[in-house]
């Protein structure tokens, strides 16, 4: 069966909530996926910043296999070995205090509320409490994450949306400032927004937020979901300013193609938010997702993934800042690590992005003008230059 007969297959079936490009994705191996017909594909996309570890990676393979044999599912009615093991490395990379495991990053981030919003209930007693995000934020798509998220046209469909939600401008403190009130719990925003179109917060700017949540006991809610684990160079992006939130959301490469995410809370947070009653999943942090999680942090200690990052990464800087140069429709790169956009000026991004794909390499879209790259961690300089070539023949 051919690539087109799984398509209309699918199409038939599955709720059109997605606009998927012509490819039946079949098997992968490193940085490399191929299609059902055979053609190969270099992935600079790695499932939306998930694959960091590559594909086919045996040892992780086989430690999903080994769990399997073991013992797949529990509930949170009891303690299981990898739920402790996996705990315990996220904790330690964090260097924060407590995990709460979930399915995915939207399932986090409803967390993350959840915790601010009792944070503060415990603190003063009331109900009337006040979230500020980012505009051109994006933080996911159920009720309580799309609340927070800076996309009106995400948005526009589903009002009302929970209440209490303010927007700010990211890397502007002043704009910030103008919505405090004494009924702000929280400031939820991601260390770089990915979707919004590749922008690293500026460390002054993160520094200032952080010194007005401290100050007026608000808490500073870092989405690092797609930035997170590795990708910008450490182990969370926040770790490069010298600012520590008060929760982190974290997800994607967490669990490498595993889904699974989890809110992190600092002692304070911890101490005086959620207990028991407050907050559940059936499946979030069971055995099967919590191996997953406990042998990617493993991996990344034992092949140097995030000095791998640091190596690799101004190679990439380098290569597609020459490109900059050497194409009048580029305007720019902005990025940190391996999560790099380059600025499309004059032409469509989609249209840059489908003609890659057709040249065998995966690259994604971010904003209205961006071409995002964030690749398996694992990339080597020979596969910059070959991404390289083959954005060149898409140009």
């Amino acid at each position: 069966m051919n690539s087109q007969n799984y398509m209309e297959r699918a199409e038939q079936n599955v709720l059109h909530t997605y606009n998927r490009f012509p490819v039946v994705l079949d098997k992968g191996n490193g940085v490399y996926l191929e299609d059902v017909d055979g053609k190969q594909y270099l992935d600079f996309g790695a499932g939306i910043a998930v694959f960091a570890l590559g594909y086919g990676n045996t040892e992780f393979n086989d430690a999903l296999k080994n769990q399997i044999d073991k013992l797949i599912h529990t509930s949170n009615l009891y303690y299981h070995v990898p739920l402790a093991e996996a705990a315990e490395k996220l904790v330690k990379a964090s260097k924060m205090d407590k995990v709460f495991f979930t399915n995915s990053g939207t399932e986090a981030i409803e967390g993350a509320i959840k915790a601010a919003r009792k944070y503060a209930f415990l603190r003063d007693g009331r109900t009337d409490h006040e979230i500020i995000a980012m505009n051109h934020s994006f933080h996911g798509r159920s009720i309580g994450a799309l609340s927070v998220t800076g996309n009106p046209h995400y948005q526009e469909a589903f009002r009302p949306l929970m209440g209490g939600v303010k927007f700010a401008d990211f890397n502007d403190l002043e704009s910030v400032k103008e919505q405090l009130t004494e009924h702000t719990c929280a400031i939820i925003m991601e260390t770089v927004q990915g979707e919004g179109g590749i922008y690293p917060a500026d460390p002054e700017f993160l520094k200032g937020v952080k010194a007005i949540c401290e100050e007026k006991d608000i808490l500073l809610i870092l989405d690092e979901i797609q930035c997170g684990m590795g990708r910008t160079g450490s182990w969370f992006a926040w770790q490069e300013y010298g600012v520590e939130p008060d929760i982190m959301t974290c997800a994607k490469a967490l669990g490498c193609g595993v889904p699974v995410g989890a809110f992190v809370l600092n002692a304070k947070t911890a101490a005086a938010s959620l207990v028991p009653g407050d907050h559940g999943t059936t499946y979030g942090g069971n055995p099967f997702a919590c191996a997953a999680v406990s042998k990617v942090f493993d991996l990344f200690e034992e092949q140097n993934i995030v000095g791998h990052v640091q190596q690799v990464a101004p190679y990439l800087e380098k290569k597609l800042d020459e490109l900059v140069e050497k194409y009048d429709f580029l305007a720019g790169r902005r990025g940190k690590g391996l999560m790099q956009g380059v600025i499309v000026s004059g032409r469509p991004v989609g249209a840059i992005v489908s003609k890659a794909l057709e040249n065998g390499l995966i690259v994604l879209s971010a904003g209205a003008d961006v071409i995002r790259l964030v690749p398996p961690l694992v990339i080597t300089e020979a596969d910059i230059d070959e991404m390289v070539k083959r954005l060149e023949a898409s140009f």
